[in-house]
Parts: C-alpha cells; structure tokens; sequence
C-alpha cells in the first residue's frame, strides 16, 4: 500500500508525501480509519449513496484523504478536488499492483 501511495502521489499533481516512512504511516493510518470511520460513514450517508448510485463512496474516500493528511506529517494534500483525484488513482494503482503481485 505505501508503494501504491508514492505512486499514486506522483501521478497526481498538489499531493506531497515526504519519504517511504511516511507513505508507510499513511498507508497505516488509512487502513486504520477504513477499518473504524468509513464503515459508519457509509451507513450513515447510504440513502444519498443509493440515489448516486455509489458514486457518494468517492466523495467519502476523499474526505478520509483529507483527514488523515491532517493526521499524518509531511503528506499534504491541496484541496478537496486533489484528494479526490488522489484516492480514485490510488484505488486504480492498488489494484493494479494487487494483480501484478497476487500469490496463488
């Protein structure tokens, strides 16, 4: 995961991760709140995501972004539109990278 993050924060312009060690947070502190906060949040926000047709979750995930670059030093994210763009390619990079290094 750290390593879809730098890649993921290389490819989208406004998104600054300071070293490995961070991205390595990062990828901690991310998977912590996935696992506690985004469950709820999406309870809470499912009938607005039924009429998006889940395109609510996104929003959702770019939030998550920016709270936890105001958790994590040295990952800094420039508006909410970056941290969109931010999540969507990371979730792309991470699948991709999930399919290149699946274990059979």
């Amino acid at each position: 995961m750290a390593v879809a993050i730098l890649i993921a924060a290389y490819l989208v312009p406004g998104i600054g991760v300071a070293s490995f060690w961070t991205a390595l947070v990062l990828a901690v502190v991310l998977g912590i709140i996935n696992i506690t906060i985004r469950p709820l949040l999406v309870i809470i926000t499912l009938p607005v995501n039924i009429l998006t047709l889940g395109l609510f979750t996104f929003v959702i995930n770019a939030l998550l972004v920016l709270l936890v670059s105001t958790i994590v030093k040295g990952f800094a994210v420039n508006g909410f539109l970056t941290a969109l763009l931010f999540s969507i390619v990371l979730s792309i990079v991470s699948y991709i990278l999930n399919i290149i290094f699946r274990t059979k």
